[in-house]
C-alpha cells in the first residue's frame, strides 16, 4: 500500500524528527559513546528501516490508548517508543542481546518515555507472560531461514495466550515471506505492501494478524 501523507519531518544537531519522535544519527556523539561500550550482535547495530514502515502502518490504523504492547527482537526499541509516546501504550521489549539495550534506553528517555526490557529469546515466552499483552510488534526481526518456526510458534503461542493483534515489518525477505505464507494461508493474517517517505522513502511488507482495535 503506498501512503500518500507525509508526517512531519526534521533534523537539528544530529537527531531526526518523525512520526513524532526523536532519533539520534549514527554521527551523534551519544551514538559514538555508546558504541565504544557496548558491540550489539545478531544485526543490532543500528536502527532498521521497517521501524518506520510499522509506525507508519499503526498511524494509519490506529492503536487504543495505554494498550500493552511487546515489542519482539526490539533492538533500539523505535517502534515501542513510538507506541509508547503517541498512544500512552504500555511496553515491553525483548532481545536476545542485552547489548542493545542502552541505545534502546537512550532513545527512550529522549524521547520522554519509559520502556520496561527483557532479555529473552522468541522461544524463551511462556504463556503467563505474553497473556499480559494485547499487541505483539517486531520489525526486521525473520532474516534467516533458522527464525521462521521460532516466529510462527511465537505468534501462535501469543494468540492463544490472549494477543489481540501481531503487526511484522519487513523489507520482504525470504524467511519473511515464509512465515507470513503460513498464515496466509492458514487464514489467520495478511500480507500487504507498505511505502513511507520519511525519513527517507521506503518500500516494504507488512504481516498483520488480528485487529488492530481503537
Amino acid at each position: 500500500m503506498k501512503r500518500e501523507d507525509k508526517p512531519v519531518t526534521g533534523a537539528v544537531k544530529g537527531h531526526t524528527l518523525d512520526y513524532g519522535i526523536k532519533t539520534l544519527r549514527s554521527s551523534h556523539k551519544i551514538i559514538r559513546d555508546l558504541k565504544r561500550l557496548h558491540s550489539p550482535s545478531y544485526h543490532g547495530f543500528r536502527l532498521w528501516p521497517s521501524s518506520w514502515l510499522l509506525m507508519d502502518f499503526i498511524k494509519f490504523k490506529g492503536l487504543t490508548k495505554g494498550s500493552r504492547v511487546l515489542d519482539a527482537g526490539c533492538g533500539w526499541g523505535l517502534t515501542g517508543i513510538y507506541c509508547a509516546k503517541n498512544y500512552g501504550s504500555v511496553v515491553t521489549g525483548f532481545d536476545i542481546d542485552s547489548e542493545v539495550f542502552p541505545y534502546l534506553h537512550m532513545h527512550a528517555d529522549i524521547n520522554g518515555v519509559n520502556i520496561v526490557t527483557l532479555n529473552q529469546g522468541f522461544d524463551e515466552f511462556t504463556h503467563e507472560q505474553l497473556k499480559n499483552f494485547d499487541i505483539l510488534i517486531g520489525t526486521d526481526i525473520c532474516f534467516w531461514d533458522s527464525m521462521v518456526d521460532s516466529l510462527k510458534d511465537l505468534i501462535l503461542k501469543s494468540l492463544d495466550s490472549g494477543v489481540r493483534m501481531v503487526i511484522i515489518a519487513d523489507p520482504g525477505r525470504s524467511p519473511f515471506e515464509d512465515l507470513g505464507r503460513y498464515f496466509a494461508e492458514k487464514g489467520k493474517g495478511e500480507i500487504r505492501d507498505w511505502t513511507v517517505y520519511h525519513p527517507y522513502p521506503i518500500q516494504g511488507r507488512i504481516l498483520s494478524i488480528g485487529t488492530l482495535y481503537n
